[in-house]
């Protein structure tokens, strides 16, 4: 058995490592805002870099930033923080980033793919690390308002000052991230463990698993917006509750039928075949087969990502869950 991870916290970091530090902050989306706000909010010296027009520069600017292109923001900056898409980061590196980059400067991430899989193979003399909240921007930013936080992971692939832990810690301090608690991993593990979740069980292997019962059920007669309440509508119910207390509160909180059918029927469904076909997906995104395959997909325009994405726009389950939805006050909220 492995032995339990660290965690560090509030008491194991040091904001200000970070004093008279002007941090870049790429792109204001999600994580970006929450990155940024909150950074600034703890007292931090931030600058915003997105591009004009579109609604995440609107939404800096009416947060009280004033954003700057990349290259600006990253000729400005002491520590640069890529918060942009996973597919044009290595262009934004090689055209804005690696020309303008402060000589000892701290290059970081809050996802480690284009470290892993060296689309970015930074400058020798720079601090290279990542900052990974696990949880959706918005949520960072709630948290932090409310004086709790979100836990974060740390990784660090480059130590050029010998600090670089120090400085990883502060910045997630800086977030709110070490109030929650922040565990060490490294660039190739957070990349190859969220890589494969996404597609085995959370993107692809519940949606998958979802819309096979519904369609099992809509084919053997039953009506559709019953095959949809009981194989999509109530995931949230039993997500929820593994959510907050893993699958023993699950059990527990469910009907003794549902916890003796489940135990009775999961394996049936999930086969070793399964785990076996598991086992094949973990080896293509640690050989690199998988990001190869979309960096192709995205340089060509990604063909396929949309013609699945129309696909599944056009399913039935999508048809019908539309029109039970809009019955549903509470989602609208």
């Amino acid at each position: 058995m492995s032995k339990e991870a660290k965690m560090y916290y509030d008491n194991d970091a040091d904001l200000n490592l970070l004093k008279g530090k002007k941090i870049a902050i790429l792109g204001y989306g999600s994580q970006g805002h929450a990155h940024a706000l909150n950074l600034k909010d703890s007292g931090l010296d931030v600058i915003v870099a997105e591009l004009e027009g579109g609604d995440n520069y609107k939404r800096a600017v009416a947060d009280g930033f004033k954003p700057v292109s990349a290259a600006e923001a990253v000729k400005q900056a002491d520590w640069v923080h890529i918060l942009l898409p996973d597919e044009v980061q290595g262009k934004v590196w090689e055209t804005e980033i690696k020309p303008n980059i402060k000589k000892n400067a701290v290059l970081s991430f809050s996802h480690g793919f284009n470290i892993r899989f060296k689309q970015i193979v930074p400058n020798a003399d720079l601090d290279v690390m990542m900052i990974a909240p696990k949880g959706p921007g918005h949520l960072v930013r709630s948290e932090y308002v409310a004086g709790k936080g979100v836990p974060c992971l740390i990784a660090i692939e480059q130590n050029v000052s010998g600090k670089a832990k120090d400085l990883a810690l502060a910045y997630a301090k800086g977030l709110g991230g070490t109030r929650g608690g922040v565990l060490e991993t490294t660039f190739s593990e957070e990349t190859e463990t969220d890589l494969f979740g996404e597609q085995a069980v959370l993107c692809g292997g519940i949606v998958e698993l979802i819309n096979a019962g519904f369609e099992t059920l809509v084919e053997a007669g039953y009506q559709p917006e019953i095959a949809y309440f009981e194989c999509l509508h109530e995931v949230k119910l039993i997500v929820d509750l593994m959510y907050e207390g893993g699958f023993n509160r699950m059990n527990y909180s469910v009907s003794n039928t549902a916890e003796f059918g489940g135990y009775e029927i999961g394996k049936r469904i999930i086969t070793p075949a399964t785990k076996e076909e598991m086992k094949k997906v973990l080896e293509e995104v640690k050989s690199g087969k998988f990001a190869e395959k979309w960096l192709a997909e995205s340089k060509a325009g990604a063909p396929n990502l949309l013609a699945d994405r129309k696909r599944f726009s056009e399913l039935t389950i999508e048809k019908v869950g539309e029109k039970l939805r809009s019955m549903m006050s509470w989602i609208k909220k």
